[in-house]
This record gives C-alpha cells, structure tokens and sequence, in this order.
C-alpha cells in the first residue's frame, strides 16, 4: 500500500541528495529511521536550549495544527455512496 504525503521543496530536495541511485525515496527515509532509532537518546540531551526549545515547540505546534485543518476539509468534502 502506498500514502500520498507532502514535503516542502527543501526537504524533498534534502532527500533527493541523499537518496542513492537504486533507492526509492520510500527507502531512504525508512534508512533514515534505522540509523536515528540506533542512536541513544542520550546522544540528544542538551541539544536545543533556551529559545531553541520554544521555536521547535512552536514549530511542532503549527504542524499539528496545520495537518488538523487539512484532515477535517478532507473528511467534510467526502461523502459516502
């Protein structure tokens, strides 16, 4: 099964670099999700510090948002035969 998702033109970009020639986009974000899950949380802390915390917050918070807005004009528009 597939999905349809979007990404901004930096990201899709970001991977294109990445992606090797054989590999599908599908395979390089699944790599990319192997090799963070290897690395320990530990590895993280004290990363992001005082309004760096805030901005990522922010940034999480408007997505969230965001995908929210996008789900209910979907399912408003559907209608079932």
């Amino acid at each position: 099964m597939t999905k349809v998702i979007s990404l901004s033109d930096e990201a899709y970009q970001a991977l294109k670099k990445i992606k090797g020639k054989d590999e599908s986009f599908s395979d390089v974000i699944l790599r990319l999700i192997k090799e963070a899950a290897k690395r320990p949380l530990s590895e993280f802390a004290g990363r992001w510090m005082g309004s760096d915390i805030d901005l990522v917050l922010d940034m999480v918070l408007k997505e969230r948002e965001e995908a929210s807005s996008r789900e209910v004009e979907i399912h408003s528009g559907y209608t079932r035969s």
